[in-house]
């Protein structure tokens, strides 16, 4: 008896390895249209088909090149090419507290439980980046850059530019002098300095 559960334990399964197997047919053996292949399907016996007239590729919304893509060339793509609103850097702000504070921290600096544990390299401060194009950093929002990852599936190119310009705000207000604030901003900064 020990015998012969021991035969069926290894042919058992290989009965199921038939190639021969009728009544389904693999992906590989499907009928289908290959790409730059004929096809009797179309009178043109094309199987790639030209869109039809009218049709707009996903997710375009009318927007020049740099607004897409950043520029150009990274080199020529100084400036943020939407409009500086408070709503811009709103979104910014919102798009950075979800997907760049859990390692660039919440003020941008680099300090965050995750950036602890990165004992390889840990996420650079983003308020002493490296003198680049705005384009560049928009850039390596969309397509990530070491170990980050690119988010350009979950941000929109308007949602990453507006990433840019919230961390561009972020570091403006490390150079700020006081002098600069207006001056009911800077009672108040005065008043919450004083112990």
């Amino acid at each position: 008896m020990r015998h012969f559960l021991g035969v069926l334990a290894v042919v058992g399964p290989l009965m199921g390895c038939s190639v021969d197997f009728q009544g389904w047919a693999g992906m590989k053996d499907q009928p289908k249209a290959m790409a730059y292949r004929e096809s009797d399907v179309f009178a043109d016996e094309r199987a790639m088909r030209v869109p039809p007239p009218g049709t707009v590729p996903r997710e375009y919304k009318d927007r020049s090149r740099r607004v897409r893509t950043g520029g150009d060339t990274v080199e020529t793509s100084a400036g943020i090419p939407l409009t500086l609103t408070r709503e811009l850097l709103e979104q910014g702000h919102k798009s950075f507290d979800i997907y760049c504070a859990t390692c660039h921290g919440v003020r941008g600096d680099g300090v965050s439980p995750v950036a602890r544990k990165m004992g390889v390299r840990a996420p650079p401060s983003l308020l002493v980046l490296p003198p680049y194009a705005d384009g560049h950093y928009f850039n390596v929002i969309g397509r990530g850059f070491g170990l980050m990852p690119g988010y350009a599936e979950k941000l929109t190119p308007e949602q990453r530019w507006a990433v840019v310009a919230y961390v561009r705000a972020l570091q403006a207000s490390q150079r700020v002098r006081l002098e600069d604030v207006p001056p009911e901003a800077r009672e108040r900064l005065l008043q919450e300095k004083a112990p």
